[in-house]
């Protein structure tokens, strides 16, 4: 028998779940009251960038298996499965998630559930909000069923991740949700997916502590490329040795520019609130955002540096945009705080990325040019700055580029290109965690024109 299965919020997460379980043979529904955006779905338009996500969604729409909606009640009249998936941004003043999206939507639903249905949080929610929403929907239907199936979806890997998952997360109240939900994702646990059953509050702070804790990570990172600069040392080969120890392992140990998305700095600051809420010290996640805005405070610093000691009047070329590459969210994108902090001592900032140009144009300030040609970014550009990891970057004619700038410095904060090549190529080259290499031995800041 087909699992009919409505899912509310056409967002990223909603999105994505919804095709993906099409594909995975569930008849789907997914509901936005954006009527402008749910227009488009059903017209096969993405309203997002994500890799492999148009195909699938191509042929989920061919096959009848997933379709568009505005009204939820229609769409959940006849569900078996109810999933939230909509929006649990920051709230603006306190720091905790805004709960207000996923109450209006149990709300709108709540009178039009069928007697057995299970409605489950995908959405990133505090702990006890599952049960907030259960008592909210009792109202209307005294044996609301609620689960929690959090999401671990990582933008520009999005549907991978949902059809290989690392783990399938149930938080559940009796066996009998447990055997529906496991009818959900049946092909991914047939084919040897691991899955975790228990309860709604611990599968709830299972997502909060996981990203908790990478975003720790990822800051632990960033303080040691600081240490790996003063030391002497560098920092892949550091890495390098840490990750062959199991119990680190390699991944989030790419140096960058500091941690962003719609993930990370959210879910840091709600695991903060539900700690506080519950009067526990988190003193080691306390100081983790604080960290990530230091370090890319010194980035500032670090560009700084490579001009010579001031920005003002210099022309900077700016490779990405996007938080990371294979997407075009700009949600607490490094270059959000980097960039303005540049253009408020005299920069001239050009900036080029593949996906995320028009997303980042409305954050930004005006001094912030956006570049189409990426053939010309660095022309007569006094420094080239990679904020971003975009593959197609490290396919560019750095010969040339070298060549046609006014002072030939790359500031290169993923460490996408190998120092040596760059010092042979004539580049001033300044990585994160890296010994500065300058050209040939000439000063950082000699002018073009000066080595013609």
């Amino acid at each position: 028998m087909t699992i009919k299965i409505c899912i509310i919020g056409a967002g990223y997460v909603g999105l994505v779940s919804a095709t993906c379980l099409a594909e995975l043979g569930a008849s789907v529904t997914c509901v936005d009251v954006d009527a402008a955006k749910i227009a488009r779905l059903s017209r096969g338009e993405l309203p997002i960038y994500e890799p492999r996500l148009p195909d699938l969604l191509d042929r989920a729409r061919a096959s009848g298996r997933l379709r568009f909606a505005i009204d939820p009640a229609e769409a959940v009249r006849d569900a078996d499965v109810v999933f939230i998936a909509v929006g649990t941004p920051t709230r603006r003043g306190d720091g905790h998630a805004d709960l207000s999206h996923v109450l209006a939507a149990a709300r709108q639903i709540a009178p039009h559930l069928r007697p057995d249905a299970l409605v489950v949080t995908k959405s990133t929610v505090p702990v006890g909000t599952t049960r907030q929403l259960q008592r909210l929907l009792a109202a209307s239907n005294p044996g609301a069923r609620v689960a929690s199936n959090p999401e671990f979806l990582r933008e520009g890997s999005a549907v991978h991740d949902f059809m290989h998952p690392d783990r399938i997360v149930f938080g559940v109240d009796c066996a009998r949700d447990e055997r529906l939900l496991h009818a959900v994702y049946a092909p991914l646990v047939t084919r040897g997916t691991r899955t975790v059953t228990a309860s709604i509050e611990t599968a709830e702070l299972i997502k909060y502590a996981s990203n908790a804790f990478l975003a720790t990570k990822l800051s632990f990172l960033s303080e040691l490329t600081e240490l790996s600069e003063a030391t002497g040392a560098d920092i892949d080969g550091v890495t390098a040795g840490m990750a062959l120890d199991p119990r680190i392992g390699a991944q989030y140990l790419a140096p960058g520019p500091g941690f962003g998305g719609s993930c990370l700095p959210k879910d840091v600051k709600g695991y903060l609130r539900t700690a506080q809420q519950h009067g526990v010290s988190c003193r080691v996640v306390e100081t983790v955002m604080e960290a990530n805005a230091a370090h890319q405070a010194r980035m500032v610093r670090k560009i700084r540096g490579a001009l010579g000691g001031s920005e003002a009047g210099k022309t900077i070329a700016v490779l990405g945009l996007t938080f990371k590459a294979d997407t075009d969210d700009m949600r607490y994108a490094p270059a959000l705080a980097i960039l303005p902090s540049l253009a408020d001592r005299g920069a001239h900032l050009r900036a080029h990325d593949p996906q995320g140009m028009r997303e980042a144009r409305p954050w930004l300030p005006p001094e912030v040019t956006m570049w189409p040609e990426l053939d010309t970014l660095c022309d007569d550009a006094d420094c080239v700055v990679v904020m971003t990891e975009w593959p197609q970057y490290r396919h560019l004619d750095l010969a040339r580029i070298a060549t046609r700038m006014n002072r030939a410095v790359m500031v290169d904060l993923r460490n996408l290109f190998d120092p040596a090549r760059m010092s042979d190529l004539g580049f001033a080259y300044h990585g994160v965690g890296r010994q500065s290499r300058p050209h040939g031995g000439k000063s950082l800041a000699a002018p073009r024109a000066a080595l013609a």
